[in-house]
């Protein structure tokens, strides 16, 4: 085509046009080359991208931080740091099997036909504790569970449940008024004094060198002996309590409405009063044993209440009087039918002994008295009721433990004309228990 063109020009043109035609091919030409060489690196730099991409894809990919459970040492053993939080937890249990002989002396009118003869009980427990700190001083979160089963019957509870701020403490729990609750490992007999576990919103003071200053309010539900009225007024309860190298002690108070019921009102024949106030106190002390393994100690209490029978004890206020005919006469309570307030008091004392690593001895004994105005009718009576309990426990493993338990107490009454019979209990009993 270029020649053709060079012939049909002059010859200065044809030779310019001639020139230019070729400057244009050549350029023409050039570039096609760089463009095929820019397609050609560009497809293979994107064939290597590929291969690194399909290569890096086999790689392992490198693991994501676990944020593993810390131990905790703040607050003692077995805490542990729950992930993500600065909250320690404490997960802990219990499970006791045990099978008691009931009364074998019961016969004549105290006795029952109804009664079971053996109590068989298995009970499992499960602890958690959460703590963690504060400006205001530790939080603690602290909830206990109980499960059991009891010749063919169920039960499920809280054993206890509360939260503590610093000083403050408010929930389900032992009572502050509480002093000592005994040695024995099983307690098959009622012993007399206050074991009382109640709702509450407590402030505990501590002024050093084991010296606490503690004021509440507890449901006073927990505290009725008899038949009550509606609830009008919680129990305000103090206590003064000392721990030191030697051992404990306490002293403690409580004020108690005595409020009974609407038919108990209509029915009072001397007047008496439809709200008064009951009181307690008690005292304790608890020594360790010098001469005697580390764990061995000796305590003694005594409880007085005017109105508010249940600070001296679980025992006797849970007594209904038999006459020697079968007719039953009445029940203990905090007032008698003209509604004046029942007195009473209680004295125990206890003893426990690790005598070898594995084995443990233990004995706690109580005596309490109650006097109640107008029990009948217009008859006082005079209500006493004593007890002992003895056991022995061996703890191959540790937390595992095997032990035995006996125990007897004696109820009387005197109430003038009527005959009553002393009531007497003596019961046996054997655990098996593991606590993790």
């Amino acid at each position: 085509m270029i020649q053709i063109l060079v012939k049909d020009l002059n010859a200065t043109q044809d030779i310019e046009i001639y020139t230019d035609c070729i400057k244009t091919y050549l350029l023409v030409t050039r570039n096609l080359e760089i463009t095929m060489k820019l397609k050609a690196l560009m497809l293979g730099v994107a064939a290597a991208a590929t291969a690194t991409t399909a290569q890096a894809a086999d790689l392992p990919v490198a693991p994501e931080p676990v944020d593993y459970v810390r131990v905790c040492d703040a607050y003692g053993s077995r805490f542990y740091y729950i992930p993500g939080t600065e909250t320690c937890l404490r997960v802990g249990g219990r499970l006791r099997t045990q099978f008691v002989v009931n009364n074998v002396l019961e016969d004549g009118p105290w006795g029952s036909r109804d009664s079971d003869g053996y109590s068989w009980l298995t009970r499992g427990y499960a602890y958690l504790d959460a703590r963690n700190a504060t400006e205001f001083g530790t939080l603690r979160a602290y909830v206990g569970l109980r499960m059991q089963v009891e010749n063919g019957e169920n039960g499920f509870k809280l054993d206890a449940g509360y939260i503590q701020w610093g000083g403050l403490t408010a929930g389900y729990l032992g009572s502050n008024f509480n002093i000592y609750t005994g040695q024995a490992f099983i307690g098959v007999v009622t012993r007399d004094w206050s074991d009382v576990t109640t709702n509450q919103l407590a402030y505990t003071a501590a002024f050093g060198n084991g010296f606490s200053a503690t004021v509440a309010l507890e449901d006073r539900s927990d505290r009725e002996v008899g038949d009550y009225g509606g609830t009008r007024a919680p129990d305000f309860v103090a206590a003064l309590s000392m721990s030191q190298g030697w051992g404990s002690a306490q002293l403690s108070g409580a004020l108690h409405q005595v409020y009974p019921d609407a038919n108990f009102n209509g029915k009072i024949p001397h007047g008496g009063s439809e709200d008064s106030l009951g009181w307690a106190v008690g005292a304790g002390v608890n020594v360790n044993l010098p001469f005697a393994s580390s764990g061995s100690n000796i305590y003694f209490q005594g409880f007085y209440a005017d109105g508010a029978l249940s600070y001296i004890g679980n025992g006797i206020t849970d007594i209904s009087v038999v006459s020697n005919t079968g007719t039953t006469l009445g029940s203990v309570a905090d007032y008698g039918g003209n509604g004046d307030k029942s007195t009473g008091y209680s004295l125990s004392a206890g003893v426990y002994i690790q005598a070898t690593p594995t084995i443990g001895l233990a004995v706690d004994g109580s005596y309490a008295h109650v006097d109640q105005e107008d029990f009948i009718g217009a008859t006082d009576a005079d209500i006493d009721r004593w007890a002992i309990d003895g056991s022995v426990q061996w703890e191959p493993v540790s937390g595992f433990v095997l032990g035995a338990d006996v125990g007897y107490s004696n109820t009387s009454a005197d109430i003038t004309g009527q005959n009553v019979d002393d009531l007497d209990e003596l019961l046996f009993g054997v655990r098996m228990q593991r606590t993790f």
